[in-house]
């Protein structure tokens, strides 16, 4: 079987400056393959890509093996692309439970309905009251967004992208934020989601990178540098003096 989400050979410029060279990476079914890479690597650049915010000058994204380069990104998420972002934006005055059934009705068939009638909707209302049961959330599901706390918005956001069917998630640093307690939570969600999803997770919190990666993409200046199992991404003398901030040995 061939990958869920691959990227081939992405290229993307701001005039003279180049922010995705050649990127290629694949992302099997119920693999979770972590993203890494400093700051200005590119990371943002590329995901806008994959979702379709962002036109590549070149190259292809694949979603089970269907050309999507040029596709829209509601295109894309009716297809099973779905996301998370890197800033938390929620619509506060609705509960958790509105919150996610608009989430469902955005890749339904009738996704412009008025939210009176689809609140009503059993068949908007089970899939979401599922998708918060996933993720630890059925009991807040009257709560407004806004009186969660940072922890339960993030779950609250991976809910939403369940919610809609996806065949491949991807993650903009879940764990954004988050003390301790909290990140160890999504960190146990994630473990929880891998194998049953195919997922992308951009994140910069190395433990979390390394306890949930099956594979790991190293960015830097734009281009890959290296892609492996976490423990031969972690020994890799380019990576370690390109990120994580070691020497590389004599």
């Amino acid at each position: 079987m061939g990958p869920i989400l691959a990227t081939r050979e992405l290229h993307k410029s701001f005039g003279a400056l180049v922010v995705t060279r050649g990127v290629s990476l694949s992302i099997a079914p119920g693999e979770l393959h972590a993203l890494i890479g400093p700051n200005g690597a590119g990371k943002t650049t590329l995901i806008a890509q994959i979702m379709g915010t962002l036109a590549p000058a070149s190259g292809q994204v694949l979603l089970e093996g269907a050309d999507i380069t040029r596709l829209a990104p509601h295109r894309r998420a009716r297809m099973g692309l779905a996301r998370s972002f890197q800033i938390t934006a929620l619509p506060g005055e609705l509960s958790a439970l509105e919150t996610v059934a608009l989430a469902v009705q955005g890749v339904g068939p009738a996704p412009l309905r008025m939210f009176g009638r689809a609140a009503r909707d059993e068949t908007l209302n089970a899939p979401a009251r599922a998708a918060l049961d996933a993720v630890g959330l059925a009991g807040c599901a009257g709560v407004p967004a806004a009186r969660l706390s940072h922890g339960e918005q993030r779950a609250l956001e991976l809910a939403c992208a369940l919610a809609m069917s996806p065949r491949c998630l991807v993650l903009d640093e879940p764990l954004a934020g988050m003390g301790h307690q909290e990140g160890a939570a999504i960190v146990a969600l994630l473990r929880g989601l891998k194998r049953r999803y195919a997922i992308l997770l951009v994140e910069h919190d190395m433990d979390a990178v390394f306890a949930l990666a099956d594979r790991v993409s190293v960015l830097v200046a734009g281009r890959i540098i290296a892609t492996g199992a976490p423990e031969a991404v972690r020994a890799n003398a380019e990576v370690r003096a390109a990120y994580l901030g070691e020497d590389a040995p004599c």
